[in-house]
């Protein structure tokens, strides 16, 4: 399984972003997925993780109510809708998968993707 990472970029605070995880498997809908973040200095965070048919899903309580996770299975990808950015939400983003239900441990998860920058300016 293979993932890719996209959509980040530079925003200002207040701004929006949407991210996008694209799996190459075959069996997409077997894994749950879920999203994580590093920032300089820091050790990985959990953001959001979403269960295999998208009917659970998990948020950190630093982006609940401003973050937005969905996916599509027939696309093979995950999305992350990122609203009301705050400059603290700056670092790079991970989406990761496993075989299995959705959890927030990072080590649970066994396929990365490599990540995309986000940046948010005050």
């Amino acid at each position: 399984v293979q993932l890719q990472a996209s959509g980040g970029g530079l925003v200002q605070a207040g701004g929006s972003l949407r991210l996008s995880c694209a799996s190459s498997g075959r069996t997409f809908y077997n894994y749950a997925v879920g999203w994580f973040r590093q920032a300089p200095g820091k050790e990985r965070e959990f953001v959001t993780a979403i269960s295999r048919n998208g009917g659970f899903t998990d948020y950190a309580d630093s982006v609940k109510a401003r973050f937005t996770i969905s996916r599509d299975n027939a696309k093979n990808t995950v999305s992350l809708l990122m609203n009301s950015l705050q400059p603290e939400d700056t670092a790079i983003y991970y989406c990761a998968s496993r075989d299995g239900v959705a959890l927030r441990a990072v080590q649970s998860y066994t396929y990365w993707g490599q990540g995309t920058q986000v940046t948010v300016s005050s």
